[in-house]
């Protein structure tokens, strides 16, 4: 019974974490219309950076990192936070939230393209079928209706949004392979942090200090939620999923992720469901869940007793 408990709990917590990590996209689209991305930015980590450390502070878990893992935390803080970051965040100057939540989806396609590049990783038609079917759900998410027809758009953002699923594949590959021993919040923490040094000397050469007093309510609190929730509370939630559940398990909780991008864009930012990204976000996911052989897992065989 406690096992159960402790499953459902971390359930619960890996469901948190990508509900915010979806409506994020949302947020960022909401603010933007008055800040440039760097501006963005640079609130969302100043915010975040101050929350982790309460955080930190509260649960008197603060270290000094050794000096011989500072490097990696750099290059975690450059790619994970800094350039993963500013991608997302110009992409959505031109593209939907709801279609750069279907193509972030794509992320684990990039990791298994790394893996069997750099890590041996043997291809299979198992694989090969998944990518593909990937590959044609990206294109599908591309499409725009023009009139009557249907045009692939070609447009910086979703070449910049699939950049960033590359980035992203990167970033898990070294933070996996680095193996950095420190608690995963300390860790976030220190890359936060590095996330908003290398942001704040665009927001003082762009001045963009002076567009501050054209938010509203609303879009302040669009700002307090991506650095406490997304920044602060989702990466700290998504470790706590990870001590009760296995990575495997947690991962599938990203299959989630667009959906609650795309309700959240129809909510907040009245944004149409075109049925041509929906079903090329569809096709990405059965895609990735193929590439990973987690059919299994989702839709498990049925036994005598579920007869």
């Amino acid at each position: 019974m406690t096992q159960i408990r402790s499953r459902l709990t971390s359930s619960l917590y890996a469901l948190i974490s990508i509900s915010f990590w979806g409506v994020s996209f949302v947020s960022t689209k909401a603010v933007l219309g008055k800040l440039d991305p760097f501006s963005v930015l640079v609130l969302r980590f100043g915010i975040g950076s101050l929350f982790l450390l309460f955080l930190i502070l509260v649960q008197r878990k603060w270290q000094r990192i050794s000096i011989r893992y500072i490097p990696h935390v750099i290059v975690l803080g450059i790619l994970g936070v800094f350039v993963h970051q500013v991608l997302q965040a110009t992409a959505l100057l031109t593209i939907d939230a709801s279609s750069a939540g279907w193509l972030i989806s794509f992320s684990p396609i990039f990791t298994v393209i790394l893996s069997i590049l750099f890590l041996h990783e043997k291809i299979n038609i198992q694989k090969a079928l998944g990518m593909i079917l990937a590959i044609i759900g990206v294109l599908l998410v591309s499409i725009s209706r023009s009139g009557q027809s249907f045009e692939i758009v070609i447009n910086i953002g979703f070449l910049l949004m699939v950049l960033s699923t590359l980035n992203w594949a990167v970033y898990s590959v070294l933070l996996k392979s680095l193996k950095i021993p420190y608690p995963p919040l300390l860790v976030t923490f220190y890359m936060c942090v590095i996330g908003f040094i290398l942001t704040t000397p665009f927001i003082i050469r762009d001045r963009g200090w002076e567009t501050l007093t054209l938010l509203n309510q609303t879009e302040w609190a669009h700002l307090l939620f991506l650095g406490i929730f997304v920044s602060g509370i989702g990466y700290w939630y998504w470790g706590k999923a990870l001590e009760g559940l296995e990575a495997s398990k947690v991962s599938m909780f990203l299959y989630l992720e667009p959906i609650i991008t795309l309700i959240a864009a129809v909510l907040l930012l009245q944004e149409r469901i075109i049925l041509v990204s929906v079903a090329g976000g569809i096709i990405i996911i059965i895609g990735v869940i193929i590439v990973n052989g987690q059919f299994g897992q989702l839709c498990p065989p049925l036994s005598r007793k579920d007869e």
